[in-house]
Parts: structure tokens; sequence; C-alpha cells
């Protein structure tokens, strides 16, 4: 064959390749699963809408069906990093965007704009899905100044909310160039996410004297009438300024072609039922009223939408107008009580809850009813409560239940930590398990250690350690082998080996802790013994319901903070109690007293320094992830939270100091070396103590090694599917997307 030949051979058979290459491509792309929208006769394209009080999705098959949306509210930063940094990469998102799909989710809800590379990831991982994943965009409101200035109408407030609007419709449509601008999402928005969308969630929860002055102030505000949305007749200022809100939303979107339903936030501070009940004014102080807006021209359609905890406000624990439903245990349920009240309000229009649930924290800051509390429960517990909560949601005949949420966030706050967390700049750079807020996802983000470290009392896993990152103490104290010590970003690790099985029917085992200058003696733990400085708090292992973290006297912070020279709250005759160490406690409720309040409550606190015995390991018959401590013949091991040991800060070593609080209200820190821990055993039968001291009646703490670490700035975790999880997955598959005619 001749050159010439060959090449035209060649030429040929490539060609030929292509042709069926791209063939074969084609007939690939054209047997992809294509995203049914309805298109209205001026154009305008549709994949969801509202109907009456049900919520529709377009189907394959060109029919409009009724959906119950189930969902997850999904953050935008992981452990060490606040939102504003963006931190999250596509990784992150394809991976989440799988698991919250098989979790049986059909919705994200985002509160603000995340980075360009949140959408196209969507887009990215709808590619070719017979049922994508959709996604519901939030609008943030400039919150902040909204409360600072306690009016809606003031200057400049309205136009950056428009600003916000702006950015958020051209970002979801790929039609943005955002500068860079600190603690705010920027970037080249060039992925159209619009078919993805299901609706909009304009603005945040209301602050309700803002929205009580704004009304006041602006009385003779017309009513708003929009292109898309406006006021009804009843309108107050302020649903007229949310009314505008909403329309500019509207009129922004219409230019990209789209109408996707509107709603904007709302919680049951500003609900519209009358909770007489309810101890505080403010909580009841005004309604924003979504009936109050009404659409125009906007097929899309509109729902109201309700952030609904089991136990915030306090009428869910104590307004017997509420407690008219009880449960199979006989208890009341007030959620299921107030849901229907609730839903009785909006008989045409949808109602989303969009955003219930309970934390997985070992801290608690509210009680509920039939123990559904903002905290202390396991990953299992949390579980079942949230799938109960969602499974009244849906009884109720909500149309959608977005659950809060999908990843634990460490820099989060609450009201009952806040005051110990110090600095507050350094939350996202440790994981407080005493602070309830950080702990409500369905994805764990564990500590450094808590893939390499199972809480079981077997210590043969602390030999993977490095050996840099553990401490051996072998000081002279019959009975104890030697202590090992370690730390990650939420606890302190101790183990201990000892010369004889560990029985705490027969034995005691007790740590005090020694960080400054000053405590209390451990004069009835450790009797005829006297220390040369005073612990911070005793940490006691025995039977299961004496073993605890207990606080020493003088440096008891919820006394200190809550007693007569704070708040003056707790009563005189538990502050004069005598014992030298307290129980570990966190307020859960305040004291209330008229006129202030409209009825009285006493102050309430939780005991958190209880040490729960059992495993961290998966799958075992005392398997729980608030496991604190448990023994294996003469091995004990344990790790302790970091604030029960008097941290503000560990990342940067800042230990809450003694004295007065400055203005009776805030705490300080000072840096400290680290900690001295001092154990011993106590026998039951003959009441002998074995410590550091030997035969002597007193111990010089200086001749015990300083437990110490390195600050850090940047932190380490890992991610973990909860048990709460498989609990909720279990819940969305008995709760169908679509309701079958």
């Amino acid at each position: 064959m001749s050159r010439q030949r060959r090449r035209r051979w060649l030429l040929t058979a490539l060609t030929g390749a292509l042709v069926v290459t791209g063939g074969i491509l084609a007939g690939w792309h054209y047997m992809q699963p294509k995203l049914v929208t309805y298109t209205a006769e001026n154009g305008t394209e549709m994949k969801f809408k509202t109907d009456g009080d049900r919520f529709m999705q377009y189907g394959p098959d060109g029919t409009w069906k009724e959906m119950f949306v189930k969902g997850v509210n999904l953050g935008a930063t992981s452990p060490g990093h606040y939102p504003g940094e963006f931190p999250l990469t596509e990784e992150d998102y394809l991976r989440w965007f799988e698991q919250i799909q098989d979790l049986g989710a059909n919705v994200i809800r985002v509160y603000t704009v995340h980075q360009p590379i949140f959408y196209s990831a969507l887009v990215d991982y709808n590619r070719g899905r017979e049922q994508p994943l959709y996604f519901i965009q939030g609008i943030w409101s400039p919150e902040e100044e909204l409360i600072e200035k306690q009016d809606a109408y003031a200057d400049h407030i309205e136009q950056r909310f428009k600003q916000e609007i702006e950015k958020a419709v051209s970002a979801v449509y790929g039609d943005a160039d955002i500068p860079a601008k600190n603690g705010e999402s920027s970037g080249k928005y060039r992925t159209n996410a619009g078919k993805y969308l299901m609706a909009w969630h304009v603005g945040t929860e209301w602050d309700p004297g803002m929205v009580d002055n704004t009304n006041k102030v602006h009385a003779d505000v017309p009513q708003y009438k929009g292109v898309h949305f406006s006021g009804s007749a009843e309108a107050s200022p302020f649903e007229n300024w949310l009314a505008e809100l909403l329309d500019y939303t509207a009129v922004q979107e219409k230019k990209y072609g789209w109408e996707h339903p509107m709603t904007f936030t709302n919680w049951v501070t500003t609900d519209v039922l009358d909770h007489p009940g309810e101890p505080l004014y403010e909580e009841d102080l005004v309604s924003v009223d979504a009936r109050h807006i009404k659409p125009e021209a906007w097929d899309g359609g509109y729902f109201a939408a309700y952030h609904v905890y089991p136990y915030y406000p306090d009428l869910f624990h104590i307004d017997k107008t509420l407690q008219t439903i009880k449960d199979e245990k006989g208890e009341y349920n007030t959620y299921k009580s107030y849901l229907q009240k609730l839903k009785a309000e909006f008989s045409d229009m949808p109602v989303m809850i969009t955003e219930y649930g309970v934390p997985s924290s070992l801290g608690i800051s509210h009680l509920g009813m039939g123990g559904r509390n903002q905290g202390g429960h396991n990953e299992v517990q949390q579980g079942d409560i949230d799938a109960s909560l969602t499974q009244d949601i849906y009884d109720e005949g909500y149309a959608g239940a977005i659950l809060f949420m999908w990843q634990d966030e460490w820099f989060k706050k609450t009201w009952n930590t806040m005051p110990l967390e110090i600095p507050a700049d350094r939350r996202a750079y440790w994981l407080n398990v005493l602070t309830n807020e950080k702990m409500f996802g369905l994805l764990a983000m564990d500590p450094g250690k808590q893939e390499q470290l199972t809480i079981d009392g077997k210590l043969d896993d602390w030999d993977k350690l490095k050996k840099e990152d553990v401490t051996v103490w072998q000081g002279q104290v019959n009975g104890i082998q030697e202590m090992k010590m370690t730390h990650d970003e939420a606890y302190l690790y101790v183990g201990l080996t000892l010369d004889q099985p560990f029985d705490p029917e027969k034995t005691v085992l007790r740590i005090g802790t020694d960080t400054l200058t000053g405590g209390s003696q451990p004069s009835n733990m450790l009797p005829g013994k006297t220390l040369s400085d005073g612990l911070e708090t005793v940490i006691t292992l025995g039977k299961d319901n004496e073993s605890q973290v207990q606080i020493a006297k003088d440096y008891d912070f919820n006394q200190r903070l809550y007693g007569k020279d704070g708040y003056n709250m707790i009563p005189d005759e538990q502050l004069k109690s005598a014992d030298p160490f307290h129980p570990w406690e966190l307020a859960v409720s305040l004291k209330m007293t008229p006129p202030d309040t409209r009825s009285a409550h006493p102050f309430m606190a939780e005991n958190v320094g209880t040490l729960k015995r059992g495993t961290t390991a998966p799958g075992q018959a005392d398997s729980d992830s608030l496991t604190a401590w448990q023994y294996n013949g003469n091995q004990v091991e344990m790790r302790i939270p970091w604030m029960l040991l008097g941290f503000g800060d560990p990342s940067s070593l800042q230990a809450i100091e003694y004295g007065p609080l400055k203005n009776g209200r805030e705490f300080s820190t000072t840096t400290v070396e680290g900690i001295t821990l001092v154990p011993w055993l106590t026998d039951r039968s003959t009441k002998q103590i074995s410590w550091p001291g030997g035969e002597q009646s007193t111990l010089d703490l200086k001749t015990l090694p300083v437990y110490s670490w390195k600050p850090w700035e940047q932190v380490e975790y890992s991610e973990r599917l909860k048990l709460s999880y498989e609990k909720m997955r279990q819940s969305y598959e008995k709760m169908p997307s679509f309701q079958i005619e």
C-alpha cells in the first residue's frame, strides 16, 4: 500500500471512529434523564408551585403532583472556620450530596449565597439523575443592623437587603461576578442552577422588639402594591416591608424566565397564635402573618415557613393550653399540639417547618416536654426524637420538614455557655460538647483523636498514637502503675493501669485537677490529707450513680454567675452548702418574676458533670456517643470535656479565673501552663487511701508533673455519619415524597 493510500485509510478510519464515538456520546446524552419543566404560555418555566395548601412538583409524566418536602439545612463551614470563610470544597459538597440523598431527602436548604463551587457541584451531581437533589435558597437579612436600629425602615437597611437579593438571584442563575469582601461569598458564578431550585426563603428570624417598634414608628406606611407580591389591607408596616422584598425577589427572578415558590423565614416568637402560658412578654409580643402578603400574577406561588423546636420558647414546657395531646407514654406532646393549632390558621396555603430537631450534645440549654430537651441526648436518642418530630410534622398535614441540620458546627454558641467560652473569637478552634448548638448535625465532626481512641477501658489503641502526643506518669502511688494523658480539640484523655483489676464496688478512683492558684481542699474525699494548693475540679469514677466531675465551691461558675454576686437567682439555702465541691451544673431556665414577666418561674439548672460509663465502639450493647469512661481488668480509660476542667479555650490554654465577675456578669481567663493531675484510690471497706503523698499527710503539688500542650491554630477532625442518620433515614422511608391519588 502506498504512503498516500495509507494516509487516506488512516484518515477514513479516524473519521469513522470519531463519528461512531460521537454517535455513542450523542446517544448516551439522549438517553440521559431530562429534567421536565412546565412552560407557561408566556414562556416562563416552572418546576414547583403551590396550590391551595399543597406544595406541587411538575413530573416527567406532564402532571403536577402534591409533594412532601424532606430535607436538611446545610451550613457553609467546617471545624476551625467561621461561616464567612467558606472553606468547603467541591469534594465536600459532592460527598455530602450523595449522603443526603441516601438519607431519603429531596432538598437542601442553604441560608445564604455559597461560593460558586456549591452551585456548580450541585449541577454536576444532578446531571443524569432521574431524581435530582433540589435546593432552597435562603437570602440573609441585615440581621445585626435590624436588631441594632430596631427599625426595618431605617436608612440603608432595605437597600442592603435588596443588594443581597440581587446577589442571590444572579448567583443561582450563574450570572454574577461578585468581588471579594471579607466575610461574604464571592467569585464568578457561571453555572445556572435555577432548574434545581425549589423555592426562595427570604430573611432570618425576626426580632420581636424590632418588628413591634417598626409597626409603631411607621404606622402610616401605605399598603404596598407590587408587581408580583402585595401587602393585604390588614398588613402591618413590617409585613408591607416584607411584601416589598418578596416582590423584589420575584421581579429579579422573572428576568431569568423562571418562577419559583416564595416564602419568608418565621418562628414561634413571631407566629400568629396567642400563647397565654408563655411567661416572657417578648416571646408573644407581635405577629408576622404570612396571610397578610398576597401573590399577584405569580404562578410559582407562596407558602409559610416556620422554625419550630420542641423546647423553645418556654411555652412548649409550661403553657397549659398546649397540654392537650398525649403520646404513647402518657406524656403531653406539646409539639404536636402546637403544630395542630398553627396549621389550622393556614387552611388555604402550604406551611413548611424549615427548622426543627435536637442536638446530640452533653450540654443542655432548654427543657422540653417528654424529654425533648435542647441537648443531653446521645446519637440514638437524637435520632429517635428527630424522627418523632418529623412524624408529627407529616401527620399534621404540613408541606415539608427540613431538619436542622446536616453537619455539626464548632463555631456555634448558646446562651448558657457563652459567658464561659473566652476568647469568644476562638470558638471554632475547639469542640465544646457542653454547647448544644454545635452538635445538631446528622454528620458528626469528630475531634482529632476520636478516630484513633475508642473509649472501652482498653489502652492498646493508645500505643498507635505518636509518642510525642502521649505523656506518661509513673509516680509512687500504691495500686497505680502508670497514668497516660493525651488530648484533642474536645477532650482531655486519661488512661490508668492499676495493680489490680478495678472494681467500683470495692474501690473509688479519683483524680483532682489543678490549673490555677486557689480552689478547694477535697477534705471529704481525701480525709486527713492536705494539698499545697486547692483543686479546681475532682473527677470521681466509681459506681454509675456517683461517677462525675465536681467543681470547687469558690470556682463554681454556675453559682458565681447566677448567685448573689451575679444575677442573684439561686436560692440562699443552696448557696450556703458547706460541701467543698459542687455538682457541675448549667442553667436551663432563668428566674422569672412579675411584673417583668407574665408569671413567676424558678431558676433551674441541670447537672452536666455526670460521667456515663460505656463504650464509643459501634455496635456494642453499651455503645453510647456520650460515653465518658470505662474500665477493663486493671485498666481505666476516660475522656473529660475541656469546659468541665475550667477551660474557656484549650486551644490557647485559657482557663477561667477566680474572683468576682466584671459587672457581675463577665468572666475572665488567664493563660495557664497546663493541668496537674492528682490521682488517688479509696478502698470502700477500709477507707484506706493510696495517693501520691504516700505515708505523708501533705502533698506539694509542685512535685507532680504538669500536663501541657502547644497552642493550636489548625484543627484535626474526621467526619462520621451519626447513629441518628440511620434513624432519620428510616423515618423518611415511611413518608413518600409524592401523594398517591
